[in-house]
């Protein structure tokens, strides 16, 4: 009944056509009005009759309107909306910046909604459009716009049908270029441009193009800026920082052979400044941290040879106790370095590195304790006076408690032989690899 009163009101023409349409925006905000409002006859042409008519302030707030019934989480009700996909589109090139902004959040919503919707939009030339759009001067207008790219990318179909669509628009030199201008403009915009290449570098069909645009240098030289400028950072630096982490880790998880393009010491330091900002706040972002860590060191003597030589073992230590996600990762990079042989493990060794494993091979977690005995397998292997500390800080006990474990009791029970054994004998084999991160 109501909602038929206000459609009424609004088709009416009379002069309180206005304010009936406020009055269906605000009656819009409910899930079931917005279901019940689509199956009336008519309902969405009246919108779009008011939505390109030539008065400003209806067109507004017919707009408004538009953006309401978007955010339903109803398929069905996105779909009611295919009509208006293509003036949404035709809008994004003029009016004001609020109206512009208005098109792209709607279009950005109902991209999530519908796989219908998208397949719409692709042949109405909606990457063209955006890549046209991606010039506009206004942070409002740009992040609006990340916003629809970051949805797009998302989509279970964005490898096969929009991925190639962006890479031929050139949209990506732009994404990364305000991707990197996020500590001199707006972080808003930058955040969704790199979610945006986060999804472009998880599919696995852009990394030729992004490293050919410079990705690697220009992303390094954006956390080197970031960790320079991390006391007065702006509030809120952690949304950028976080996918920027990720971007990096799964380019170097891609085999991309892209190691080189990075080899600077400088990137250590900036990782370890941006895991101790965050540590009490945002925990998480030490886990990103910890994850690129990982990728740099896995393959890569240099990372290797820097952590030790830049003396960031203390600080990495430290990191041990962080979550249980931290603490796994933290030993994968220790691993990391104890596998390039005798001397980063005796340099392992001579930080204490034992009075710290032993409380973590005590915890009920069987990857981190597994992770524990595959570092101490390396250094027995590579530093034999590890091992007799090991015995003499009571560590046979610790290893003890894990030969009833199924997961654990093999390695545990070569860890035992191995204290028994002359130097040298090996019981299993190590094992290091870079990790695609969390997608």
């Amino acid at each position: 009944g109501q909602v038929l009163e206000l459609l009424k009101g609004v088709q009416r023409g009379s002069d309180d056509r206005k304010r009936s349409l406020s009055q269906l925006r605000r009656a819009l905000q409910n899930q079931e009005t917005q279901q019940k409002f689509v199956r009336l006859d008519g309902s969405i042409r009246t919108l779009v009759g008011l939505f390109t008519s030539s008065l400003a302030d209806m067109q507004m707030e017919a707009a408004r309107c538009l953006h309401e019934l978007s955010h339903s989480s109803d398929p069905m009700v996105a779909e009611a909306c295919l009509p208006v996909t293509s003036y949404l589109l035709t809008y994004l090139s003029g009016h004001s910046v609020e109206f512009t902004e208005l098109c792209l959040y709607t279009l950005g919503n109902l991209v999530v909604e519908s796989e219908a919707v998208r397949k719409r939009l692709l042949p109405q030339g909606i990457i063209p459009v955006l890549a046209s759009c991606i010039q506009s001067p206004h942070e409002a207008v740009l992040e609006g716009l990340g916003y629809v790219l970051s949805q797009l990318l998302q989509a279970k179909e964005a490898p096969a049908e929009i991925i190639p669509l962006v890479l031929d628009s050139g949209l990506p030199q732009h994404m990364l270029r305000l991707v990197c201008s996020g500590l001199k403009s707006g972080t808003g915009a930058a955040v969704e441009f790199a979610w945006s290449l986060h999804y472009m570098i998880c599919s696995h069909t852009a990394d030729a193009a992004l490293l050919s645009l410079g990705a690697v240098p220009a992303l390094t030289s954006l956390l080197l800026d970031l960790a320079a400028e991390i006391q007065d950072a702006p509030e809120g630096l952690e949304l950028l920082v976080c996918p920027v982490l990720r971007c990096l880790s799964n380019l170097l998880a891609g085999d991309t052979g892209c190691e080189a393009q990075i080899q600077d010491e400088r990137l250590l330091i900036a990782l370890f400044l941006i895991m101790e900002h965050f540590l009490q706040e945002h925990p998480f972002i030490v886990q990103e941290g910890l994850w690129l860590l990982n990728n740099l060191t896995a393959e890569e003597p240099f990372f290797c040879s820097a952590l030790l030589s830049l003396d960031l073992l203390p600080a990495l230590l430290q990191l041990l106790q962080c979550s249980q996600m931290a603490t796994v990762l933290a030993l994968t990079v220790l691993c990391n370095v104890a596998v390039r042989g005798p001397a980063p493990c005796q340099q392992l060794h001579q930080h204490l590195l034992l009075p710290q494993l032993l409380p973590i091979m005590a915890l009920p977690d069987p990857e981190v304790v597994g992770q524990s005995l595959e570092l101490l397998h390396l250094l027995f292997l590579h530093c034999p006076e590890a091992a007799a500390d090991f015995v003499g800080q009571g560590g046979c006990w610790a290893l003890e408690q894990h030969r009833s474990s199924p997961a654990l009791q093999e390695r545990a029970q070569a860890l035992l032989d191995m204290v028994g054994q002359p130097a040298g004998a090996s019981a299993f084999a190590p094992s290091h690899t870079t990790l695609p991160a969390f997608s």
